[in-house]
């Protein structure tokens, strides 16, 4: 469904293949602003990076801890079992740990979404089941049509992200359920809950607490991306002792740098101004849809992630307004066209303060052609609604 937004509405509260270097061909004196790595600029904190750089030389110089010290220390934090979590090197190797150990044959996954989910399975020459999400239903995922695609296809092993990248769309604790008693009898359903701190239209949506009980299912969590650290590269996931083990057991002891322990120790410290932090960047999200949804012929798919898919007008390709971005204006995004299941008329734009959003809608007006006020669209209520059964795809890209 369509909604209009005005600007005088009220705003209430890695995959990085393919694209530019955000240290490449802008202007010398010019200060880029990234609107393409999806991070949370409002943490850590100023105190947090002090504290790392005058711990710089220990945390270079000697080993850290090693990963079951760590993994034991994050779940005090969190209230976890350690016995249900294993802790990796950014959730892309546990992504890579749960294809070699746990998929078999097949992988079934929504498209769009984050590239490892299909690239990682076909690597090693599994059959990648993809099922497309609609444009003109909001990029939403009809749980109900994709179980029948599971059916049709047999797939032994599932996989949604929750929200989805790029679209930001979202699915409710009570649907994500039903998914799970649905599909008990595959061998694995993943739940990519990397982005699930930055949504707001749930007070509890994820799913982590089920995936500690239930036989065969792993909730994925990316820290680097909630914590707005991509270069520490630190994750985790939930899931049954026994499959948390089997996962556990296959890293190696100090896959874990210093970097992300010393984090870890201080996460417990912090957590009032992390919570601060994800109210602003809701903020900044209902701000920045409002904004970009002025443009003329824009079409914004509003999101519970920390970014926002934006459609371009007809004729306007992302490639050469990506490269003119950065060139003429120190602004970097993300382009989808390598995304299967996506093209150059979409790109991704990261949630950031309202000065940085300003700077954008300058450029993108002075870039884009005039034309009638822009669209944003909503990815979708909370109903699981039956539609037709949609056709299988290949693997083939």
């Amino acid at each position: 469904m369509l909604s209009r937004l005005s600007p005088a509405e009220s705003a209430d509260p890695a995959e990085q293949t393919g694209r530019l270097s955000p240290y490449s061909r802008a202007e010398p004196a010019q200060e880029r602003v990234d609107f393409c790595i999806p991070c949370n600029p409002y943490f850590p904190t100023p105190d947090m990076f002090t504290r790392m750089r005058g711990s710089l030389e220990s945390i270079l110089k000697y080993y850290p801890s090693d990963a079951d010290t760590v993994t034991s220390e994050l779940c005090r934090v969190l209230g976890l079992n350690p016995q249900t979590v294993a802790m990796g090197n950014g959730s892309t190797e546990l992504i890579t740990w749960i294809d070699h150990l746990l998929v078999k044959e097949s992988l079934a996954i929504p498209i769009p979404t984050f590239g490892r989910w299909t690239d990682q399975p076909m690597e090693t020459g599994k059959r990648v089941d993809m099922f497309p999400l609609q444009e003109d239903q909001d990029f939403t995922l009809d749980l109900r049509a994709y179980v029948r695609f599971i059916r049709q296809r047999g797939s032994r092993v599932a996989v949604i992200c929750n929200p989805n990248n790029p679209d930001g769309g979202f699915l409710r604790r009570h649907q994500v359920l039903w998914l799970l008693d649905e599909l008990a009898d595959l061998d694995l359903v993943v739940v990519d809950e990397s982005f699930i701190d930055f949504v707001d239209a749930e007070r509890a949506p994820s799913v982590a607490d089920e995936a500690a009980i239930r036989p065969n299912v792993i909730v994925l969590k990316s820290l680097g991306k909630n914590f707005g650290l991509h270069g520490i590269r630190f994750g985790y996931l939930v899931a049954n002792p026994a499959l948390a083990a089997t996962v556990r057991k296959a890293l190696p002891k100090w896959n874990l740098n210093s970097f992300a322990e010393s984090v870890v120790f201080m996460i417990k410290e912090y957590g009032v101004e992390y919570h601060e932090s994800l109210a602003l960047l809701s903020r900044d999200r209902a701000h920045m849809a409002q904004a970009l949804a002025a443009i003329p012929d824009l079409i914004v798919f509003l999101s519970q992630g920390n970014f926002l898919l934006v459609k371009l007008p007809d004729g306007v390709d992302g490639v050469a307004l990506r490269d003119r971005l950065l060139t003429q204006f120190g602004i970097f995004i993300r382009e989808c066209g390598n995304k299967l299941g996506s093209s150059s008329q979409f790109v991704r734009l990261v949630v950031r303060p309202h000065e940085d959003v300003q700077r954008l809608i300058n450029a993108l007006q002075a870039c884009l052609p005039a034309g009638p006020t822009g669209l944003a669209r909503h990815p979708g209520p909370a109903a699981v609604p039956a539609t037709s059964s949609l056709p299988a795809l290949s693997p083939a890209r």
